[in-house]
């Protein structure tokens, strides 16, 4: 897909004032930009970004949390401001039973100490076409946000597995250990849209783990995708970005890749823009975004080597949920209108609309951002009902809407928890 390259964003008058009004408050709090960002868990650049007035402040719970590091009413820094009728919390998973609890605790402790000690009873043989197609089913569930089901099918594949490589013949080893690395990528990604990062963490080292095992270099690659999305749901961005540059240096030296490890490498690209973005970093966030951009051109179609999806479109998709992050809601829209993602999994399509709905919402623009999260959560229940920045843009709706709150709208934050 080929695009116009974007024009430099003008920076507003009002921006400019608001990033004043903070630096003047910081420094009477005598706070260095290191100091307050630590305060907010972001970057230096990012509050520089701010003070300047290049980085514009659209959300409400990011309003909040620089009134809160600062020690000050909402009023303060945007006169105006609606005065909630409660604190404003920068939005955490809901708290309730998981789906994949049961799978977060199926991977606690050694994975297969009964066949280590030898005191497992004697199993049947092992069928790995039987095992490739229990995990091919598992990422077909995982796409389709069917979390309870992972954990219910995992309860028996993952003992399986875990067995499989420990007793099948050399000649088999690989093949069981690169099952296995793809049933742990598959329950990394679950953990992550399920807000379980921590878990996220331990799967997708395993992941790697096993993909070394397995003798595939590039599945390694995909393992470390999977540990950088738990570093980033984790807000461990210097880890994440550590850990994407330092598979993308290695993957950049060969010169022999293949549209698989293309995939690969350009999916790592994307994180790393999505971390950029989240550390208010603009112009890298853009650079990652580009450099993706050539390599998804290179291969030249949508594929979906270790499940990534990596593609013309997907790329684009991301580059609509950078363009959010950075609060560039007009670009979002234009980008994410001119998107055909049917071709693409139901979690793809979700990621998408939940991204426009939020470009909406930063428009003010309620109807529309009503339509695209209702149309999200049509496809991807779990996701609308998980994802923090969503919760916090439907909240942010209830509260535009005032006394002409809509009851899609306001069935929609009920079942997300965005309630005022």
């Amino acid at each position: 897909m080929n695009r116009r390259k974007p024009t430099a964003r003008e920076v507003d008058p009002k921006d400019v004032e608001f990033g004043r009004r903070v630096k003047k408050l910081r420094e009477e709090r005598e706070l260095t930009q290191l100091q307050f960002a630590a305060m907010l868990e972001k970057t230096g650049s990012w509050v520089s970004q701010i003070e300047r007035g290049i980085q514009p402040v659209t959300r409400i719970d990011t309003l909040q949390a620089l009134a809160d590091a600062l020690n000050v009413p909402v009023q303060r820094l945007r006169p105006g401001a609606p005065a909630p009728s409660a604190p404003v919390e920068v939005p955490q998973p809901m708290s309730y039973t998981n789906d994949l609890d049961g799978a977060a605790q199926l991977i606690s402790g050694h994975p297969a100490l009964g066949t280590l000690l030898g005191t497992d009873a004697p199993g049947g043989p092992v069928s790995l076409e039987d095992l490739r197609v229990e995990v091919d089913e598992i990422w077909e569930l995982t796409h389709a946000d069917e979390y309870a089901a992972v954990s219910e099918s995992l309860a028996d594949l993952l003992p399986a597995l875990e067995r499989a490589v420990r007793i099948v013949g050399q000649e088999q080893r690989a093949e069981a250990y690169s099952l296995l690395a793809r049933t742990y990528q598959a329950l990394a990604a679950a953990f992550v849209r399920q807000g379980l990062p921590s878990a996220a963490w331990v799967a997708a080292d395993r992941a790697i783990a096993a993909a070394e095992q397995s003798g595939d270099p590039l599945g390694v690659c995909a393992g470390i995708f999977r540990m950088v999305q738990a570093f980033v749901r984790n807000r461990e961005l210097g880890q994440a970005a550590h850990a994407a540059r330092t598979a993308t240096v290695a993957l950049s030296a060969r010169d022999d890749l293949d549209p698989k490890g293309l995939s690969v490498l350009g999916a790592l690209h994307l994180t790393l823009a999505l971390v950029s973005a989240r550390s208010g970093e603009r112009s890298e966030a853009k650079e990652e975004i580009q450099k993706a951009r050539e390599i998804a051109a290179r291969i030249g179609e949508d594929r979906n080597d270790f499940n990534l999806e990596f593609g013309p479109t997907n790329v684009e998709i991301h580059a609509v949920s950078i363009a959010v992050e950075l609060g560039d809601a007009g670009e979002a829209v234009d980008i994410g209108l001119s998107i055909n993602a049917e071709g693409l999994s139901a979690e793809r399509q979700g990621r998408l609309l939940m991204d426009l709905g939020r470009a909406y919402a930063q428009r003010r623009r309620i109807p529309e951002a009503t339509e695209s999260f209702l149309r999200a959560e049509s496809l991807t229940p779990q996701m609308i009902r998980t994802h923090g920045a969503s919760r916090a843009a439907i909240k942010d709706l209830v509260l535009m809407a005032g006394d002409k709150l809509t009851t899609g709208l306001a069935g929609l934050a009920e079942r997300a928890d965005a309630m005022s």
